[in-house]
């Protein structure tokens, strides 16, 4: 028997007649596990980007003349259409800013996300 980590050179060759080190273990066969085991991670957890922000947009509808930028730049694409405005959905908004820097005409802010 082998001990763990050790490997044999053996005298073969691949197609290009090279010669090749093999493993001294077998792959793992997974029809060695029990078929009684405790599953892992049964039960979900559900954690929204918006759970941990630290920041949020906030949307100057005066300023805002709809051209998407915020949109087009929001990695989670959480930026909603309205009649006159583009707002955020501050459950998926994780906070990261891109809308507020990406936005031509300073129409986004971002604020402190105070806790209630």
């Amino acid at each position: 028997m082998l001990e763990t980590g050790t490997n044999i050179e053996h005298q073969t060759s691949n197609a290009k007649g090279e010669r090749m080190k093999l493993q001294a273990r077998k792959p793992f066969d997974q029809s060695t596990i029990p078929n009684d085991l405790c599953p892992i991670a049964t039960e979900y957890s559900v954690l929204k980007t918006g759970d941990w922000r630290a920041e949020r947009p906030i949307v100057d509808r005066d300023k805002c003349v709809k051209c998407a930028n915020c949109w087009l730049y929001c990695p989670t694409q959480c930026i909603k259409e309205k009649p006159a405005w583009f707002e955020a959905n501050l459950i998926i908004c994780k906070g990261c800013g891109i809308c507020a820097q990406e936005c031509p005409h300073h129409a986004i802010t971002m604020i402190e996300e105070l806790e209630d």
